[in-house]
């Protein structure tokens, strides 16, 4: 790819940008949210035609109608959502839209057997053709999606931030997966956000920030420090900041707190002015503990005590309590994604923005405004629908609304997840200064040197046992892992 530009209207996501894979290469291609990745990627798949530059595959001129036509011609990209069809089976995901067929009939042997045979080359012969996509777990998913890509002739394969919802032991399964590919000879494109994956898996690593390329190079030479500094533009000195913290009065207390499946067990004791880390693998009830303590999720028994209140709570009582959540899944609970940034900042808390119960617009951008300056937030005004945002954006406005609230308790599940690392470090930053000045925050997170960076205290929960709290001093990433999966 030479000189590729595309723009929105005023707005110019990509200015020029370079990009070139190798046939048996894993090209890592890594930015900031709205750095231009997924813009670039889709033109190169043909969701998006360029507005100049030129595409070349095996030197010559590459110029897709549209991503059916990209298929047909050796590149294949897979999304973030997964686009799949999941009422019908495996076979006939994979061969869609290039059934084989006699006199207008489907040849479903056939079909099997090409469906068998795609798989086969994914090492995967053991996920059934016949099986409803909506029967598999996502990570099987995932493959039925690249082996998909596979049954079309694909030669160059663009994976969007492949593991954002996949376990750890999926994640090591699918990059297995791609090291198969590559040793196939296919040519590989790999957008992700951390950069222990991105070392993991490819041979190369593309920057782009601001919808330009900024730096490339062989990846083992490529320091961590320069790859922060180039996305970001600036030098990221301490990716976990920490202040000095003085932890105060018991906030939150949870005794043997159980939901109605998970958690089974939970208590602690938040203090003001601390940082509780929650670890653990996927599915072993972390998210449902925010949840039940939220009043999202019912609670079947234990007690909930929230600065000298006791006993559960609907979600607008704990606001009323000053406790504030930020959802794992923010386009399905955490944003009302149509409306503006000014509306998702202030929706909890409208007091102030008007006489008699009125919302003045002015004063709503305005105390919106104030939110989008602090956090850092890419966008036109406090006007902008929040689904015009990138994802890190999005998950800053969510964040957002608990800072205007001025909650006392934050409730954080897997707050950093999809965003990119300036966007982390200033996300750091701002739960910092939080603990500094007083305030409580647990955070879910499966990122284990995420928590070990920031936290005060770990709790690991394992089977929906919530384990005791201990210093984060005391904690390492191979003790929480060993905890986590029950081997401790």
């Amino acid at each position: 790819m030479r000189g590729i530009r595309k723009a929105f209207g005023a707005t110019q996501a990509l200015a020029g940008v370079d990009l070139r894979v190798d046939a048996g290469e894993v090209l890592a291609l890594v930015g900031e949210n709205g750095a231009g990745k997924s813009t670039l990627m889709k033109v190169l798949a043909g969701v998006y035609r360029a507005d100049g530059g030129e595409m070349l595959v095996d030197g010559r001129p590459y110029r897709p109608r549209g991503p059916h036509d990209a298929r047909r011609m050796g590149v294949a990209m897979i999304f973030q959502e997964l686009a799949l069809a999941p009422h019908l089976s495996v076979a006939e995901n994979i061969l869609l839209g290039l059934e084989p067929s006699r006199y207008g009939f489907v040849r479903r042997p056939a079909m099997a057997a090409a469906a068998r045979d795609a798989l086969r080359q994914l090492g995967r012969p053991d996920i059934p053709p016949d099986a409803a996509v909506a029967s598999l777990p996502i990570a099987e998913r995932q493959v039925v999606e690249i082996a998909r890509a596979v049954a079309t002739g694909c030669r160059l394969l663009v994976l969007d931030e492949p593991t954002s919802s996949l376990t750890a032991a999926d994640t090591r399964h699918l990059f297995a997966l791609i090291h198969r590919l590559k040793h196939q000879g296919h040519a590989i494109v790999f957008i992700s956000h951390f950069l222990e994956e991105v070392r993991a898996v490819s041979d190369r690593v593309t920057v782009l920030r601001d919808g330009a390329s900024v730096g490339e190079g062989e990846t083992p030479s490529m320091p961590d420090a320069r790859l922060i500094e180039l996305m970001a533009g600036r030098p990221v000195h301490d990716l976990y900041p920490r202040s000095p913290r003085a932890p105060g009065a018991v906030v939150l207390e949870l005794d043997a707190l159980a939901g109605h499946r998970k958690p089974v067990s939970a208590s602690l004791a938040l203090r003001r002015g601390e940082v509780l880390g929650i670890a653990g693998l996927v599915g072993a009830g972390r998210t449902e503990l925010v949840r039940a303590i939220f009043g999202l999720d019912p609670v079947r028994r234990g007690t909930i005590r929230v600065a000298g209140h006791e006993g559960v709570g609907a979600p607008g009582r704990r606001w009323a309590q000053g406790i504030g959540m930020v959802s794992e899944d923010r386009k399905a609970e955490g944003l009302a994604v149509a409306l503006s940034i000014a509306d998702n900042t202030t929706l909890s808390r409208l007091a102030g923005l008007g006489p008699l119960g009125l919302v003045f617009p002015g004063r709503q951008a305005a105390a919106a405004a104030r939110w989008v300056a602090a956090l850092q937030i890419r966008c036109r005004s406090p006007h902008q629908p929040v689904q015009a945002l990138s994802g890190g954006n999005q998950q800053k406005v969510a964040f957002a609304r608990l800072l205007h609230h001025d909650v006392d308790v934050f409730l954080l599940d897997e707050p950093t997840r999809g965003i990119d690392v300036g966007s982390k470090a200033r996300l750091y930053a701002v739960i910092d200064d939080l603990a500094a000045r007083g305030k409580a925050i647990v955070i879910v997170s499966s990122h284990v040197p995420e928590l070990l960076g920031i936290s005060d205290r770990i709790a690991v929960m394992c089977r929906g046992v919530l384990g005791p709290a201990r210093p984060v001093s005391e904690c390492s990433e191979h003790g929480i892992l060993a905890e986590a999966t029950g081997a401790a």
